[in-house]
């Protein structure tokens, strides 16, 4: 999705225009870089530590181990690739680069909301039906991570069709090649609005309407079934604890995405081509793309911010 509207922006507008070349060039190697390395071991440190933790192999830290496996795409496949396109005239060597890192990027994406949305579910039924058995079981969640990951490979198939690396007089671009019928139906549009509705802007209301609940929930609870004071206060603090996780993360998700979702809608419906060359669209846009890219960073961050079990996990290693 968002390799979508870069591509397209970048073919439509000059980026000097707006920034300094080499300023840019510069300051976003360098955020880049920063973000690759937190992001590679961040990410890594979260399935070693869940790995080696009995406790902490729930199916909750199964499906962040899940998310933190997709986010690791960023740095294996992304961010070296946007370093060649960054420091070198010659931006996509390979063609299969140029359709792997646009996949990627949609599995990742995709991957991760969906499993924020199993959580969100599991943590709404574990406190709303306490008594109930819990929703996804370790087995359970094994079959649910492969479907995760059918689903989002299924859903970005079309990024490995269109996008192909064109050779311009001075530089190789990457960029969508679509056959002229479908270049001019609606099958573009309708995919892409599709794919942002459904794997954004849907999940995101879903996901709060049962945080949402949750919280009503936890605020009046009585617990069915354990007259002990104590054990219903040591249930509610174990319940808002990984609410609160699972909450941060996802804002954070919202925080990093929304901003280039708004973006996306605005390039996807707009006709002024003049608008969108603009530079008071250009800055926005340019600091909603660096979000985005920025979550597979900051996610594994938020793990060990609000979790005591992944701190001690880290503290164990070292």
């Amino acid at each position: 999705m968002s390799a979508n509207v870069t591509a397209t922006m970048n073919g439509t507008q000059s980026m000097s225009s707006c920034f300094n070349p080499t300023a840019t060039r510069i300051g976003e190697t360098f955020a880049y870089c920063l973000l690759f390395v937190v992001s590679l071991a961040g990410n890594i440190l979260i399935g070693i530590i869940v790995y080696k933790e009995k406790a902490l192999r729930t199916p909750i830290n199964i499906l962040i181990v899940n998310m933190a496996i997709s986010d690791l795409l960023y740095p294996i496949i992304c961010f070296p690739l946007l370093f060649v396109r960054l420091n070198t005239a010659s931006h996509w060597p390979l063609s299969a680069l140029c359709k792997l890192r646009n996949f990627s990027t949609d599995v990742s994406i995709a991957v991760s909301i969906q499993s924020l949305v199993l959580i969100a579910v599991d943590r709404f039924v574990a406190v709303v039906f306490p008594l109930r058995p819990s929703l996804i079981s370790s087995k359970r969640c094994r079959l649910f991570i492969l479907v995760i990951w059918v689903v989002a490979m299924a859903v970005s198939c079309p990024q490995l069709l269109v996008w192909k690396v064109v050779e311009n007089p001075e530089v190789l671009v990457c960029q969508r090649e679509w056959n002229d019928k479908l270049r001019e139906s609606s099958w573009i549009k309708n995919y892409t609005l599709v794919m942002i509705i459904v794997f954004l802007y849907v999940p995101l209301v879903l996901i709060a309407i049962l945080y949402f609940s949750i919280a009503v929930r936890i605020k009046s609870q009585q617990i069915p079934g354990e007259p002990s004071v104590n054990a219903r206060k040591q249930r509610l603090k174990r319940e808002r604890s990984v609410l609160k996780m699972s909450v941060a993360i996802v804002f954070v998700f919202a925080v990093c995405w929304l901003p280039f979702g708004i973006v996306f809608l605005l390039f996807l419906f707009s006709s002024d081509s003049a608008m969108i060359s603009s530079c008071a669209f250009q800055y926005p846009s340019h600091i909603a793309f660096f979000l985005a890219r920025s979550y597979c960073a900051v996610n594994p961050c938020i793990c060990f911010i609000f979790s005591g079990n992944y701190r001690q996990g880290l503290k164990n290693l070292l």
